[in-house]
């Protein structure tokens, strides 16, 4: 006769044994499917409880306690995707499967709109069903060892700078320097590390701050519009001016004009610059009148000026007129300790826009941000942060998602010069329409299309050394068509000075 055997286990170990079984509510009308899931489950040591209805299982959810739900979408009593909403309200950690025969585009945006962890096309294979409900439990098990990081209450500042770094402290206290004193200013910093958001913060911290703040983006104008942009021009002064226009100098009198990216200014407009800073009057195109003004100038740039000027790029009187006060700001990857904050800043604005309370994410998340090299700087984050909610739906984020977020950030940044000129190319477009639809302009398409056909003159006689032959070749056109454009445009005299 065999020996008896007796093992002597913890007190808990059938409490601890019970709880490891994961508990799964079935939700299926088609009672024949409803057995084979419940089958294809069981043999994976889930738990199953079944429901035949959209009303019963919302009444079998309300009293009990699941670890997942899988739910059909067509259901008699109350639909899937009523019963999912049900369903994330009360349990926001719950991963919710839909299963559906009718896999459209409107019921994928629709469930996923409304919180589906992921949505299954009938029919669909035993594997599948298996991978899918294990990826969401993987996520509800480690939902409770994430870091979580909530939406801030209160009023939003889309203006506000972040940060606490030693980098950063330096940036404000230079702000709280001269704020209230009227000098020139300039702000320097790698793109995307947000250098208008300064400017904009010594505009309101100064006493100019009931004032207009006015910006423009040197570099996103054409070379050949930028004057008329910040000086205003007269009626007829070039093709396509039917009217007078203000320029920027005059709509910011009282305030503040910030001149981003004023290291892109040619030569020919930066000599106009500097007699307007120093004589602070500003002439229109086309007209003879001096208009005085009252604007504090802020400038920013990502070039080093220094450089420049040494390589003759930047003219040296103006760098010293507009550096009375620098304002240097740390590129992120030098301060990655307020990864965390701009995290923070970013779910506060973007997780209400996106229907996402909050966002989370597992540990090792930030670790790996603060590892990033940040090429596009604050900028990249806010774009990256905004992936991240959409990606994560109000699940868990898994290190793995956060990391093939980045992968693909890295490789749009290195195309982020052609992205950036084809931005401003279509900003450029839209300001025009907009100005012929106030009345301003007349006949858009053909001011837009002389406009290009100019700047490639242009640009064929420097690349050919303002060699007309060889820039008839390169532009593939015959040397009277070429002339002809040139004496339309003015172009003529230019090119053969």
């Amino acid at each position: 006769m065999p020996k008896e055997i007796r093992l002597r286990l913890p007190p808990d170990w059938l409490e601890i044994t019970i709880r490891s079984v994961k508990s799964i509510l079935l939700v299926e009308d088609d009672a024949d499917l409803r057995e084979s899931l419940s089958d294809v489950l069981r043999r994976e040591s889930f738990e199953v409880t079944v429901a035949s209805d959209g009303k019963e299982g919302l009444s079998t959810f309300q009293n009990g306690d699941f670890h997942l739900a899988l739910v059909d979408y067509r259901l008699p009593e109350i639909g899937g995707i009523d019963l999912l909403s049900a369903f994330r309200q009360k349990s926001d950690r719950m991963p919710v499967i839909l299963m559906t025969a009718h896999g459209t585009t409107r019921l994928a945006i629709e469930a996923t709109r409304k919180g589906a962890f992921d949505y299954l096309i009938k029919p669909f294979r035993s594997k599948d069903l298996i991978e899918t409900v294990n990826r969401a439990l993987q996520v509800y098990n480690t939902s409770g060892k994430n870091v979580k990081i909530k939406a801030t209450d209160g009023e939003e500042e889309t203006d506000l700078i972040v940060g606490t770094s030693r980098g950063m402290q330096e940036v404000y206290r230079e702000i709280g320097k001269i704020a209230d004193k009227s000098v020139t200013v300039l702000i320097q910093g790698e793109t995307g590390t947000g250098k208008e958001l300064v400017a904009r913060a010594v505009h309101k911290y100064g006493n100019r701050h009931d004032g207009p703040f006015v910006a423009v983006n040197c570099s996103a104008i054409p070379e050949n519009l930028l004057e008329s942009e910040l000086f205003g021009h007269e009626k007829g002064a070039f093709t396509g001016a039917v009217s007078q226009r203000i320029g920027r100098f005059e709509q910011a009198d009282g305030g503040t004009l910030f001149l981003d990216e004023i290291g892109d200014m040619i030569p020919e407009t930066q000599v106009k610059m500097l007699r307007v800073l120093q004589e602070k009057t500003i002439r229109r195109v086309g007209g003879d009148e001096e208009i005085p003004f009252d604007v504090r100038v802020i400038a920013a740039t990502h070039q080093n000026l220094e450089d420049a000027v040494a390589q003759g790029h930047f003219r040296g009187d103006l760098y010293f007129r507009i550096n009375t006060a620098i304002i240097d700001i740390p590129p992120l990857r030098e301060r990655t300790g307020d990864i965390s904050l701009l995290v923070q800043h970013f779910l506060s604005l973007y997780c209400k826009d996106f229907n996402v309370e909050t966002l989370r994410f597992e540990k090792g998340v930030i670790e790996a941000l603060e590892n990033h090299s940040w090429p596009g700087n604050v900028r990249e984050l806010e774009n990256l942060v905004r992936k991240m909610i959409i990606k994560s739906n109000g699940y868990l984020l898994s290190l793995d998602d956060v990391e093939e977020v980045l992968k693909r950030s890295a490789n749009v940044t290195k195309v982020d010069n052609v992205s950036s000129a084809e931005l401003l190319r279509s900003q450029h477009v839209r300001e025009v329409l907009l100005r012929a639809r106030s009345g301003a302009l007349q006949h858009p398409h053909a001011f837009l299309v002389e406009e290009l056909e100019s700047e490639m003159i242009v640009q064929a006689l420097e690349i050919c050394g303002h060699n007309q032959s060889s820039a008839c070749r390169l532009l593939g056109v015959s040397r009277a068509s070429f002339r002809d454009k040139m004496d339309k445009y003015g172009l003529l005299i230019k090119s053969e000075d």
